[in-house]
């Protein structure tokens, strides 16, 4: 589990830099941050030239007649072909060939590798646990794509995640209680639903929904489903008082290459938290503690920007969900907590690198999922995606989900240098109302906030994923679901979708599928 603030000589400082605070002042610091740095992109700064072409070329359109230039290739020359079947999202970028594709193709191999607990004759595979979400990375990234709740035969590829308010004894400033917070005492960062053999899973997810019935303009009615989650069978005794659980269903993985490759400079532009703008859209900037870095900087990756770096990312999905360590991460049980003695003691698996998983191994593993292709767009010249498209942009769609960036020029990258990509995000975190908050902080997100997802790929879900289940938690069944989901900041599109034609509704949700 990630410390945001990992020594107690550096916690107020950490609590000044990334979660702001009333005690000194939240007019003045909740959207304050220092200039964030990209230390993990080795690129020069950009020229004056550079920056005038790059605001040019991202600038939203105002012409719908037909695509944009390059708009059909998402990823730039990265962009894969759209191949038919289940695996579309399991290729290499395009822009990568020779030793570096025989390395995604080993880091493959290591994300769809079966571990095994401790001890065991397959030492190059055991370390598993002893309580973990699941045993392969590929277990909740099925072919790259979207994970899902659980099903008829009791498969899941989602968990609960777990914390309760920290204690202002422990070093930290309580600067806001509802956002300082920290792992349970018994049950860590997150509840495991497996076990290896002599060990007890720490829970079994059970989730009911309520149908909520919307009624759309033309006479047309949507029904949402509302879940309740709860963690059942605890097999350590109850919940700390006051504990907090949100769900995480695995997200796609395509194209997060690109994502790190934007400058942090160009994110944190678009930030809004005062919405000065009055447009109604205020986003903030995740900003975490990088442990490898040793310095704050964006927060990219999972649900609310939880993470800075894709190696940090896997790192930490290696340890709490598989329960295996790398360098960063070097505890072998994982997330298992201090009152899990059982856990802790157990026999574990660990090589010369003092680890479960080799430096190289996890170097192998960030090559691949840096280099999963996007696929090329379908039809973004039909004129009922145009028409879409359109209803897309007027709609204020755009204020988050922002359409196009270009990456930094990088050295040793070419797949992900100086390229125009169209993710559809801004990487910020939004306020999306009571609807959709999980009612749980993590680092500078409140319980109300949710970093905004890439659409790039959506339209591919079922076919990837063998359904259509999107948002966070999985609630939403279609896209029109996941849109009707939208509020706080988000309220006035959503009611607008309510409101509009159905024909510009069904052209809307047209364009969504050819992303």
């Amino acid at each position: 589990m990630r410390r945001p603030c990992p020594r107690p000589n550096r916690a107020f400082l950490c609590a000044v830099l990334v979660w702001g605070g009333a005690a000194l002042g939240a007019e003045t610091l909740a959207d304050a941050h220092p200039p964030l740095s990209d230390p993990h992109l080795d690129a020069p700064a950009r020229t004056a030239s550079e920056r005038a072409r790059i605001k040019a070329v991202v600038t939203p359109t105002a012409d719908f007649s037909a695509p944009e230039p390059f708009e059909a290739r998402p990823a730039g020359a990265a962009t894969v072909a759209p191949v038919p079947g289940p695996h579309v999202f399991d290729q290499p970028s395009a822009g990568i060939d020779g030793e570096a594709r025989m390395t995604w193709h080993l880091g493959q191999a290591l994300f769809d590798k079966l571990w095994v607990p401790s001890p065991s004759s397959t030492r190059g595979s055991d370390g598993l646990g002893p309580l973990y979400n699941a045993r392969s990375c590929r277990a909740c990234h099925l072919r790259d794509g979207r994970g899902h709740t659980p099903d008829a035969d009791g498969a899941v590829s989602m968990f609960l995640r777990i914390s309760v308010p920290a204690d202002p004894g422990a070093g930290m400033p309580a600067i806001a209680d509802w956002i300082a917070t920290r792992p349970d005492p018994v049950y860590g960062g997150q509840l495991q639903d497996f076990a290896a053999v002599g060990h007890r899973a720490e829970y079994r997810l059970d989730v009911r929904y309520d149908e909520i019935a919307v009624a759309l303009s033309g006479g047309d009615r949507a029904y949402l489903r509302k879940p309740a989650y709860t963690a059942a069978d605890l097999g350590y005794g109850p919940l700390t008082p006051g504990a907090m659980l949100s769900p995480r269903v695995a997200p796609q993985m395509i194209g997060l290459g690109l994502l790190e490759a934007i400058p942090a400079a160009q994110i944190t532009a678009r930030a809004d938290p005062r919405d000065a703008d009055g447009d109604g859209i205020s986003g903030r900037a995740a900003i975490v503690w990088s442990d490898q870095y040793d310095r704050p900087m964006l927060g990219r990756f999972g649900w609310k920007g939880g993470e800075p770096t894709l190696r940090e990312q896997a790192a930490a999905a290696f340890s709490g969900d598989i329960g295996i360590s790398t360098w960063l991460n070097p505890q072998p049980w994982g997330d298992c907590s201090a009152a899990q003695d059982d856990c802790r003691t157990a026999r574990h698996g660990v090589d010369a690198d003092g680890a479960e998983l080799p430096r190289d191994a996890l170097e192998a593993v960030l090559h691949y999922t840096r280099n999963l292709g996007v696929p090329a767009r379908r039809a973004p010249g039909d004129p009922e995606v145009l028409r879409g498209k359109r209803v897309f942009h007027d709609t204020g769609c755009t204020a988050c989900h922002t359409p196009k960036h270009v990456t930094a020029r990088l050295s040793g990258q070419p797949a992900q240098s100086f390229q125009l990509i169209w993710p559809f995000t801004d990487l910020l975190l939004h306020d999306m109302g009571d609807g959709l908050a999980d009612n749980r902080p993590e680092g500078r997100a409140t319980g109300r906030e949710w970093k905004t997802p890439p659409l790039w790929g959506i339209g591919l879900t079922g076919q990837v994923s063998g359904h259509t289940q999107y948002l966070h938690d999985g609630r939403a069944r279609s896209l029109l679901e996941a849109v009707l989901w939208h509020g706080g900041e988000a309220r006035t599109q959503r009611d607008t979708v309510v409101s509009m034609p159905p024909a510009d509704r069904d052209a809307l949700i047209r364009y969504l599928e050819s992303l």
